[in-house]
């Protein structure tokens, strides 16, 4: 059954609702909110409809239904216990094309009731069309427990504006890049408040000309930021490592220019001149360019270079952070990088550079975790390299392969055995050693607190969806 979700206005307007009992008593408090003028025809009626009908705030006509009693009424609610009552309503109604709905009967209903989320003339209605409405009223639970308290108020606030700038600034491009920037803010009650005063004056918006360096994260698109994702999903042109999956791609908009700027396993499509090239040619044209990278920008991403060459072209630049794929491998095997008995620094290097040149002897209980990124699949030189410098053979070392993704791998060892290990680690993939990745955590084995296995661990999923509803619950950002 496909449904088209709509708002009625039933401010004023005569609706009848067949059946005075319990049943009807739910659905005669969601009409009331609405302000309809609401008629109930019922032989018989409960102490609450009773009582309303005496405080005057419906209309009670205390006899049987007759098809007659439909006339002049824009919707109709049959809520009887007799089903067969229920069914005559509905027939009646459908010939004189009056919309109808009864109360657990799919069959006869032309609409449904939601389960409604509120936050002043906030409303999000969850429908499930009649086939579970115990799922519908789940949902519900679960947004509302979500959605910050004061996004009602917000919403005022901001609709106040809305109707400002509506009527200051005239319609065009300006006026609506304006209008998706004031959403973003927060409003006080202030005469000096900022975002009142961008609606006032208007000015720049923070999207045309501008080039945002966005870190997508290790792929997971929960595992996004609230503000990477606003700005991917209204930017004009996004140029993307080849590591960014299609999920977090799909957020862009239809008509935006998505093009993949990768450069994989030494492999060169495009080179790094032809991408400040890019970005700076959509940026002069006005446009909104987001340079979505892989994992963080500001981490063996070549944003040291992109960010030179926008100051040298006088093009505006913004980064945003995102969650680094070390982060995301070591929430997903359930390890912190730092430990107060096994390790007090973290070093971060990828694999071209993890070769230490220092010959110099190093402690045998090293006080730091290592995080190689892109180490390759033939690890070996690597490891010789290390323990050559002093690093024991029975050093723990973990390889993580697509962190925080559905085809996430890991695979546990040591130093010593690094080289034959890795090879089965399918590329991207991520090397942390340490002691902090010793095979127990206090007498709990790894392989209870991260298998490998497709699908990120339980444990990582509830860090996830933990995430998530930080950013929910604090959002407006």
């Amino acid at each position: 059954m496909s449904l088209l979700p709509i708002f009625l206005n039933l401010e004023g307007r005569p609706c009848l609702l067949v059946g005075a009992g319990t049943v009807a008593l739910d659905k005669i408090g969601s009409l009331l909110k609405t302000g309809a003028k609401l008629r109930v025809v019922a032989p018989e009626a409960c102490d609450e409809v009773k009582q309303l009908a005496w405080e005057g705030k419906l209309k009670w006509v205390q006899k049987a239904f007759e098809p007659a009693d439909l006339d002049g009424h824009f919707i109709v609610i049959a809520a009887t216990d007799s089903a067969e009552v229920n069914a005559a309503v509905y027939e009646a109604a459908f010939e004189r094309g009056i919309p109808s709905n009864s109360v657990d009967d799919i069959p006869n209903c032309d609409f449904f009731f939601g389960s409604v989320v509120s936050r002043g003339d906030l409303q999000i209605a969850i429908s499930t069309a009649g086939e579970s409405p115990a799922v519908a009223q789940r949902l519900r639970r679960e947004i509302d427990a979500q959605l910050p308290e004061d996004l009602g108020p917000w919403l005022a606030k901001l609709g106040e504006l809305r109707r400002e700038v509506l009527a200051k600034h005239p319609r065009g491009e300006e006026r609506r890049l304006l209008l998706h920037e004031l959403a973003q803010r927060q409003i006080c009650d202030s005469a000096l408040c900022a975002t009142r005063e961008l609606a006032r004056k208007g000015g720049e918006v923070t999207l045309p000309g501008t080039v945002y360096l966005v870190g997508a994260g290790p792929g997971d698109p929960e595992l996004l930021t609230v503000k990477a994702v606003r700005l991917i999903e209204k930017a004009d042109v996004i140029l993307h490592d080849d590591l960014v999956p299609q999920a977090i791609l799909d957020l862009a908009l239809p008509h935006a220019t998505v093009v993949n700027v990768g450069k994989r396993c030494g492999t060169k499509s495009i080179t790094q001149e032809e991408i400040h090239a890019l970005m700076i040619e959509h940026a002069r044209a006005g446009r909104s360019v987001v340079r979505l990278k892989s994992g963080d920008p500001l981490l063996f991403g070549r944003a040291a270079e992109e960010m030179a060459a926008l100051a040298e072209a006088e093009v505006p630049c913004e980064i945003v952070p995102g969650i680094s794929a070390a982060f995301a491998a070591a929430a997903a095997i359930g390890r912190s990088l730092t430990d107060r008995n096994w390790a007090s620094n973290v070093i971060f290097s990828t694999g071209h550079h993890a070769q230490s040149h220092n010959h110099a002897p190093l402690p045998e209980l090293e006080d730091a975790t290592r995080v190689v990124y892109m180490p390759g699949r033939d690890m070996t030189l690597l490891a010789t390299e290390w323990m050559a410098n002093g690093l024991p053979a029975d050093l723990p070392c973990i390889v993580i392969s697509h962190a925080a993704q559905p085809e996430q791998s890991v695979i546990h060892t040591t130093l010593g055995e690094l080289g034959e290990a890795a090879s089965a680690a399918q590329a991207p993939s991520l090397l942390i050693a340490g002691w902090i990745a010793r095979t127990g955590l206090d007498g709990i084995q790894v392989s209870q607190v991260s298998k490998s296995r497709p699908g990120a661990p339980e444990m990582y999923n509830q860090t996830v969806r933990d995430l998530v509803n930080l950013q929910i619950r604090s959002w407006p950002e």
